[in-house]
């Protein structure tokens, strides 16, 4: 098997592509296949040529922490959840072909800069804070449901990477945005107006609900539930 990775020095340096060959079971994640082309000290490409360990980066490996982010054969996906069983079936090359996320700046080979996304929830005060929920009416269980799934986003960046209307943060802000602002202003009724606001100006004005967001999200969000209370609040 080949594995075919973009890689980069450096921020701001030239990418380039390289290839590995490894013999890894079927069941193997990405996240699994990267760490075997990185176990050896003398790591070589396709051709034998000495090289330099792959940079990426990972906390969990289990899908809760969104750090393995990247683009595994064209698609935006969590390396830990993503498996050589399943790559292998779809191309028909063999060839597994990885490459950081494209809306972020690259730091060191798959390991991109993030801090947009955190910069961006700062900014706009996307804090719960003290739980103060609306006192006139009572939040039904479907609210409660669709709350517990807003917050499991991960801030991983896949949806923002899929999203046509998402460049790079300064303006349009994306699906955790939209999905972070329903959270906030249920369980929050003093921020409500607040959020309202930013979720006028940093989403809606700009989403085209084309909902790629939801395809690529590794918790299974419903980013539209979100939007559909949002726009009803607005």
């Amino acid at each position: 098997m080949k594995v075919r990775v973009l890689r980069q020095v450096a921020p701001f340096s030239e990418s380039y592509w390289e290839t590995f060959n490894a013999d890894v079971p079927p069941e193997t994640s990405v996240a699994a296949l990267i760490d075997h082309i990185n176990y050896n000290d003398d790591i070589v490409d396709e051709n034998g040529k000495p090289t330099t360990r792959i940079g990426w980066e990972c906390s969990c490996l289990q899908g809760i922490c969104g750090s393995c982010a990247m683009v595994i054969n064209g698609v935006p996906s969590l390396a830990c959840e993503t498996f050589v069983r399943d790559l292998v079936k779809d191309t028909e090359t063999g060839v597994i072909t990885i490459r950081p996320l494209r809306k972020f700046p690259v730091i060191h080979d798959l390991v991109i800069d993030r801090s947009v996304i955190f910069e961006n929830l700062r900014k706009t005060s996307m804090f719960i804070g003290e739980y103060k929920p609306p006192e006139k009416k009572k939040s039904k269980s479907s609210e409660f449901e669709h709350q517990y799934a807003a917050a499991k986003c991960l801030k991983c960046g896949l949806c923002l990477e899929v999203c046509p209307n998402y460049t790079n943060g300064d303006s349009f802000y994306g699906a955790l945005f939209a999905n972070d602002c329903y959270l906030v202003s249920s369980r929050n009724s003093e921020k409500s107006t607040h959020i309202k606001k930013q979720y006028a100006e940093h989403f809606a004005s700009s989403c085209s609900k084309s909902l790629s967001c939801m395809d690529v999200c590794p918790m299974k969000i419903p980013t539209i539930a979100s939007i559909a209370k949002m726009n009803v609040k607005h």
